[in-house]
């Protein structure tokens, strides 16, 4: 009764939160740190993260007008919680700007391979050696990260945008 009354004060769910917890219980996967061998380690998760919400900014590129709709409130979802996510870090204001602005290049960066990798090459062990490792990985880690890459797109590829809107990939 009193949502109805206070309708500005009542939290509504932010933009683009659906797809973006699709995107993160992704990046959960066990495959991306057991078979993969992607170290679990903020640095790791952050790697998975932004690499599954780059394929997925990629898909929503595809899928025209509202599709590009959902792809900025994706962005603006994960600039909003890497912010928040940083700041329980204990990073404070002074370099929080510079920190988030940072990881966003780094998902800018990943968005512009992957749209290299769908549209031309296809080379989806480069996209897993470049986007989710810092140093070389194990022997057969490299392929299963490929995999799971080329499997990740695939189901993105299945969605469409209403799909996508629920936070559901396929």
């Amino acid at each position: 009764m009193l949502g109805f009354l206070f309708r500005g004060l009542t939290a509504s769910p932010a933009r683009g939160s659906a797809l973006f917890d699709a995107a993160t219980a992704e990046a959960r996967r066990p495959v991306w740190y057991v078979e993969a061998g992607v170290p679990d380690t903020l640095d790791g998760r952050f790697a998975v993260l932004a690499t599954v919400t780059a394929m997925t900014i990629v898909r929503l590129e595809q899928l025209g007008d509202d599709g590009t709709a959902l792809s900025v409130a994706l962005t603006e979802r994960f600039i909003e919680v890497m912010e928040s996510e940083h700041r329980e870090l204990g990073i404070g204001d002074p370099t929080l700007g510079k920190t988030v602005r940072k990881l966003v290049g780094s998902l800018s960066w990943r968005t512009d391979f992957i749209r290299n990798v769908v549209s031309h090459s296809g080379d989806w062990r480069e996209a897993a050696r470049d986007g989710l490792y810092k140093e070389e990985p194990v022997a057969g880690a490299l392929d299963a990260a490929a995999a799971s890459l080329q499997d990740t797109w695939t189901r993105l590829a299945r969605c469409d945008v209403a799909s996508l809107i629920e936070g559901k990939i396929r």
